[in-house]
């Protein structure tokens, strides 16, 4: 019997509790840009009595991800793909959190759908910032869906040059995460399986405390405290997310996006949380 693989992109905070909640019995790809951040963390895991095999990874570059897929795939049926590598406002620039948040995750996508095992499923981590950009028009939508990843910079209003801060491009790339997971949704359910996103609040990550630690940290704060939850979210409530979407008690839901944010989005939308 063909070994079952988890592959988990990005070893950040929450790629490191998924691994976790995904790799017993399993064979782990972890895989991230951050090499020492990645060998440090495959080697915890190890030591923790998981089989992990670490990967460097630029998802920004199709060989990079293309490399990959090859390798998770010669260790058995890669049952489960997970992409959390992401960057955010406080990390990068404009470029970079373009190339990675909306380029990486279109080719993450379309190069997993072409070796997903049947039945298997997929996740990408989008985010709650996602659900605060205006709607697309539908020429957009079709567009962000349909455009192949490496030329979607080259679309007028996603180029770097459209956006006058991070904080705009990240939430961007983050709607349309959504739209390509659910153009997705469609080539990998050729293949009999699935993908979702889920897009996370704040959470107690690393880079969710940069944010908090940035300019808008006094209002992601205000945000948290008027929300149903009135905490951040942890790296554990994401994981069980993603373990839901991945598993049988999901197998009805496939290009959707679950809201994992304790509140705060349904207050915005209902004026519950001023954004003035």
């Amino acid at each position: 019997m063909s070994a079952s693989v988890a592959v988990v992109v990005g070893a950040g905070g929450m790629g490191q509790a998924i691994a976790r909640r995904l790799g017993a019995g399993r064979r782990v790809v972890l895989a991230d840009f951050d090499e020492q951040l990645l060998d440090a963390e495959a080697s915890r895991m190890r030591a923790e009595g998981y089989e992990v095999t670490s990967v460097p990874v630029d998802v920004s570059q199709r060989d990079s991800v293309a490399g990959l897929v090859e390798h998770a795939d010669s260790l058995g049926d890669i049952t489960s793909v997970v992409h959390t590598a992401g960057l955010s406002p406080v990390q990068a620039s404009v470029p970079a959190i373009l190339a990675v948040d909306l380029v990486g995750v279109a080719l993450v996508l379309d190069e997993f759908g072409t070796a997903i095992a049947p039945a298997g499923a997929g996740v990408v981590i989008a985010s709650m910032a996602g659900h605060s950009h205006p709607p697309f028009t539908a020429e957009q939508t079709l567009l962000l869906a349909t455009t192949p990843p490496e030329e979607l910079l080259e679309l007028p209003f996603a180029a770097p040059s459209a956006f006058s801060h991070g904080g705009s491009a990240y939430a961007f790339a983050k709607r349309a995460n959504m739209v390509r997971v659910q153009a997705a949704s469609s080539s990998w359910g050729a293949r009999g399986a699935r993908v979702n996103s889920v897009s996370p609040g704040v959470v107690a990550t690393p880079m969710g405390q940069a944010e908090l630690n940035g300019e808008a940290g006094d209002f992601m704060r205000t945000m948290i405290s008027a929300s149903n939850a009135g905490r951040v979210g942890t790296s554990a409530d994401i994981a069980a997310a993603v373990e839901f979407l991945l598993g049988p008690a999901a197998s009805f839901i496939s290009g959707s996006d679950l809201l994992v944010d304790g509140g705060v989005t349904a207050a915005v939308q209902t004026g519950g949380i001023s954004l003035g």
